[in-house]
């Protein structure tokens, strides 16, 4: 498997936040110089977001110094909406110069429509974590913005009513469903937060406790492509979550229950002692200090299910943006998308809208205990489990995860369509 990315001893210095500024940068290959572009067009889904107002801001900014008469102009798609709108852009070979994607499968299936931009980002390379998300075949086509993650995130003040020590949450399978019980009898709260209206569900549930599961190597062989679907402990992580429908672990109604926000204020409102939520800024720490206090929000490692199994943190590049292969101006282009990635816009992002972002010169130490959790934990991260899977069989799982909560289908059939989604590519 691929080194990680190591981070630095941020946990030390404080961030000064008007002073950290993007390292003096040298020229963008010229590529396009003779070009007369006047306008680059992004598609995104975070730029119409108030919370990336000042992060919008900083990076238009960064880039009117070196390309003044340039306008960049942001259209913020609908999430729900976004690659379909994408796929029918790429289908008519024009839209955007500039695009954003979540990492893995979304882009990776995308990249015959992309510009590879190993040469405009070589300078960025050792500054920004999370590359492996935005690559293929040794070309890198979008660079990090966020680091995703999916950290399991736990209500301490119900583990003190269940009579649980906060500070030291459960270990193992067995400790994790005994913690549960106790917290549902002296509180009402369920076990798990879970939305999967969208399917989305599953995805979370398998990164976040597959390191429990899986022992390391197959986990590397998972995230090297080598995946075994008839192995005893894969088949395991569908049991589980076939388990916590059945054993009523999650809150009612998980499949008609929204992941994207609605599932959030169940764990949020005290209503379920956990949740596999996010590290990037929607579904995470910040996001949950409106109704935590951040001394009552905590973050644990998956409990270990399989003897010799190693809990590690999952996390990849979260979101990046790219650039479309049609661009008449390239080269402007992927300056912007550095600009987008630029520290000062990436402080930003991380101050306002508490995104855990790519940017490895970034001090995170002072928003809390979970984040510096968190924090401690990316050095020794592994990639997310379903990160390495196409978006094809993503889709496929989301779809084949309500039939498993709904009963309508079993596990071994779940995992042998599974099986053949993953071969066929």
């Amino acid at each position: 498997m691929k080194q990680r990315a190591l981070w630095p001893a941020f946990m030390v210095a404080a961030l000064v936040l008007a002073g950290c500024g993007s390292a003096a940068r040298t020229e963008s290959p010229s590529g396009d110089s003779t070009q007369k572009q006047q306008k680059i067009v992004v598609w995104d889904w975070k730029s119409g977001e108030p919370a990336a107002a000042a992060y919008i801001e900083k990076a238009k900014a960064d880039f009117a110094k070196r390309h003044p008469g340039v306008t960049v102009e942001f259209v913020a798609q609908p999430f729900d909406q976004y690659y379909t709108l994408l796929g029918t852009a790429i289908q008519a070979g024009k839209g955007p110069d500039v695009m954003l994607f979540n990492g893995g499968g979304q882009i990776r299936d995308r990249v015959d429509a992309l510009l590879p931009l190993d040469q405009y980002v070589a300078e960025d390379k050792s500054r920004l974590a999370g590359w492996d998300a935005f690559s293929k075949d040794g070309k890198i086509y979008a660079a990090p913005v966020t680091l995703q993650g999916h950290p399991i995130y736990y209500n301490k003040t119900l583990y003190e009513k269940a009579g649980l020590d906060p500070a030291n949450p459960p270990k193992t399978w067995n400790a994790f469903l005994s913690g549960c019980a106790a917290i549902k009898k002296a509180t009402g709260a369920t076990c798990f937060a879970l939305g999967n209206k969208e399917g989305a569900g599953i995805q979370f549930f398998l990164s976040g406790l597959g390191s429990g599961v899986l022992t390391p190597q197959e986990y590397d062989d998972w995230i090297a492509g080598k995946r075994d679907w008839t192995s005893p402990h894969v088949r395991r992580i569908f049991e589980l979550w076939k388990e916590t429908g059945d054993k009523g672990l999650n809150n009612d109604g998980a499949n008609s229950t929204a992941m994207f926000t609605d599932i959030f204020r169940v764990f949020e409102t005290g209503k379920a002692a956990h949740i596999i939520g996010l590290m990037s800024d929607i579904g995470h720490w910040k996001d949950f200090g409106e109704f935590l206090p951040p001394d009552k929000l905590g973050v644990m490692r998956a409990p270990v299910v399989t003897s010799g199994a190693t809990p590690s943190l999952p996390y990849d590049g979260g979101i990046g943006y790219a650039v479309a292969k049609w661009t008449k101006a390239p080269a402007q282009a992927a300056d912007l998308v550095r600009s987008l990635t630029s520290t000062d816009a990436l402080t930003a992002f991380y101050s306002k809208a508490g995104a855990i972002a790519s940017d490895t010169t970034i001090d995170f130490s002072q928003a809390g205990p979970a984040v510096a959790t968190i924090a401690s934990e990316i050095k020794a991260g592994r990639p997310a489990l379903h990160v390495a899977l196409s978006s094809k069989t993503l889709d496929l799982m989301g779809r084949l995860s309500q039939q498993l909560l709904s009963g309508s289908t079993t596990v071994d059939k779940a995992v042998e369509q599974l099986a053949a989604s993953d071969r066929a590519g």
